[in-house]
């Protein structure tokens, strides 16, 4: 293994929590498992790029069986943006540990443009990475093979040579079916004997 790849919600940046969640709904005015099943069914394509918030917002909406306006659908977007926000700071710190020790490290992460925007904008520690690999930029989300091939080729390595880390089973098979080294992520204290 010459590099780690990580991916950024459930391993470097928290999930929503219950108030991020109760806020979306909220905004959206539709509460409950209809509006979760929307927002995931649909969000593949936002999360490649393939359609901006506005849209992504207005399928969503139609999904539903409603209308979001131009002013529901920023503040919708806000909310969203607002949700993924929350780093882990003890993760952060191990990345610029790693980094600090000449292990060459990457992302990939199934982020859209809004938010990879306010990431870029607002986390200096993102200088860590050697490869920063948005799927909004890269056209293409995990599982999807595409997205693995394209950090190998950026850190000019074969899969074989870089361990992927993601909180998600199936991301994590993905890239096992392609050479990579897996670790499904729980923990700092069960990543660091992986690294060895």
């Amino acid at each position: 293994m010459t590099a780690v790849l990580f991916d950024m919600f459930g391993v470097l940046a928290r999930q929503q929590s219950p108030a991020d969640c109760a806020r979306l709904e909220e905004t959206a005015g539709r509460p409950g498992a209809a509006f979760w099943e929307s927002y995931w069914e649909l969000r593949q394509p936002y999360d490649r790029g393939d359609q901006n918030g506005a849209r992504y917002w207005r399928s969503v909406a139609g999904a539903l069986g409603t209308h979001f306006d131009e002013e529901r659908v920023a503040e919708l977007i806000a909310a969203d943006v607002a949700s993924w926000s929350r780093v882990d700071d003890e993760m952060v710190d191990f990345v610029a540990e790693l980094a600090g020790s000449g292990t060459t490290v990457g992302l990939l992460s199934n982020i859209p443009e809004e938010l990879a925007a306010h990431y870029e904008e607002t986390q200096e520690w993102l200088k860590h990475f050697s490869v920063l690999a948005f799927s909004c930029r890269i056209g293409h989300a995990k599982p999807e093979p595409g997205a693995y091939t394209w950090c190998s080729a950026a850190f000019g390595l074969p899969p074989e040579r870089i361990l992927f880390v993601d909180d998600r089973a199936d991301n994590v098979r993905a890239a096992e079916a392609l050479g990579m080294r897996g670790h499904l992520f729980t923990s700092l204290a069960k990543l660091r004997p992986a690294l060895d």
